[in-house]
């Protein structure tokens, strides 16, 4: 009797839970040994994470129990940290033991892009886990206890966003919403409180409809926001950032948004990689790797128009859908599915009933386009938890 192919999966963000998923659906008891690797055990909704991290949600609606998810019959899970990959061994080294593999899937995420930019990784906070964006929201706070011990320090009360990408943008419009509460209950004016959104391209949301951009910033500006757009951040202290332009901004919160880069244990375990993404074939492959998928932030897959898609969650879900087929496909030695992105739209909101969006040739704006927002975040709680999870955490989103 031949043994069963052994599935690994590393990470549990979208692109490694629908594969999970997946997997557990598609195929039969004993077809396949699946295990699914995880740093927590739960699964965090990235895309909702700004909202906790301004303090205008609590953390624990971004978040899910894998447990709830996944079959244990069929999916075995391990609450570890992933330390290496070793690709000509098929063995996953873990914090605590090692797993070989016959098909590994590479979903651990990704971790922020500096560009080198001195002192950010020191200095800055960064909105990527649901233990980062506590810390953000608890720090912020005490910005506000602090000031009203010393009055004369503003620079509590000012708070630099690096980055107006869609976190960077979604933020600001939660943070914004959340200033005045903040005010009434330290009693502070909120004349004295300052947020600043500082990127280097020169549009915020690059890429996005210049007519929704200029709505999503006028929006933005009448909440209190300063924009410095085409201005780069030179370099970040404990004092505050000092831009390109020669301005110093005294601030004891910086958050950085402005970059995302693949796993360094990707770039470790020898794979090409471009800022930790590697370019996968149509299959979803690592090149010379045939029983190695990637999917995610560490993933690299290249528009008909030769450009580089950028990691988003749309992305990695559709990811994982194909890279599950593709799963099933090799162990049942059946043809493969080439993974082709469908846009489906794309929706970036401002802040309580303010969001900007495109579908398809559409552009929305206002509240239609945050109800849009709402149904978007609705159908992914019902793709990975059907209509429970919908229930139990549909009304936060």
């Amino acid at each position: 009797m031949s043994r069963i192919p052994r599935i690994v999966i590393l990470g549990a963000g979208y692109g490694g839970i629908i594969t999970a998923l997946r997997l557990q659906k598609e195929l039969n008891y004993n077809e396949a040994d699946v295990t699914l690797v995880n740093k927590h055990d739960y699964h965090y909704i990235t895309t909702h994470l700004h909202m906790p991290a301004a303090g205008t949600d609590h953390f624990e609606n971004a978040r899910v129990s894998i447990l709830k998810l996944i079959d244990e019959f069929k999916i075995d899970f391990v609450k570890s940290t992933v330390v290496q990959i070793r690709t000509q061994d098929k063995k996953v080294i873990l914090e605590d033991g090692t797993l070989s593999y016959d098909y590994l899937v590479i979903g651990l995420g990704g971790e922020p892009e500096t560009f080198g930019i001195p002192g950010l990784l020191e200095n800055a906070m960064n909105i990527r886990s649901i233990n980062t964006v506590r810390h953000i929201k608890e720090h912020i706070e005490y910005q506000f206890a602090k000031y009203k011990k010393e009055p004369r320090r503003t620079d509590y009360l000012t708070f630099v966003v690096g980055g107006a990408g869609f976190t960077g943008i979604e933020f600001i419009g939660e943070l914004a919403d959340r200033i005045p509460q903040l005010c009434k209950d330290f009693d502070v004016d909120p004349a004295l409180v300052k947020v600043y959104n500082v990127e280097a391209a020169p549009t915020a949301l690059p890429g996005f409809d210049p007519e929704l951009v200029e709505y999503a910033m006028d929006v933005l500006t009448k909440k209190g926001v300063t924009f410095k757009i085409a201005t780069a951040i030179k370099e970040c202290t404990t004092d505050g950032v000092q831009l390109a332009d020669g301005e110093f901004i005294k601030s004891q919160t910086v958050i950085w948004t402005g970059g995302i880069r693949g796993n360094r244990l990707i770039e470790e375990a020898g794979f090409e990689a471009m800022r930790g993404r590697v370019k996968v074939d149509e299959f979803l492959r690592a090149p010379g790797h045939e029983n190695v998928f990637i999917v995610g932030d560490g993933s690299l897959v290249i528009s008909p128009e030769n450009r580089p898609y950028p990691p988003t969650a749309q992305i990695a879900m559709q990811q994982g859908v194909v890279c599950a087929q593709n799963l099933v496909g090799s162990i049942r030695n059946t043809s493969l599915k080439q993974f082709e992105y469908k846009s489906k739209g794309t929706v970036a909101s401002l802040g309580k009933g303010e969001a900007i969006g495109v579908v398809g040739d559409k552009k929305v704006k206002g509240f239609w386009a945050a109800q849009l927002k709402k149904m978007i975040d609705i159908r992914y709680l019902f793709i990975i938890g059907g209509i429970p999870l919908v229930l139990k955490k549909g009304k936060f989103f």
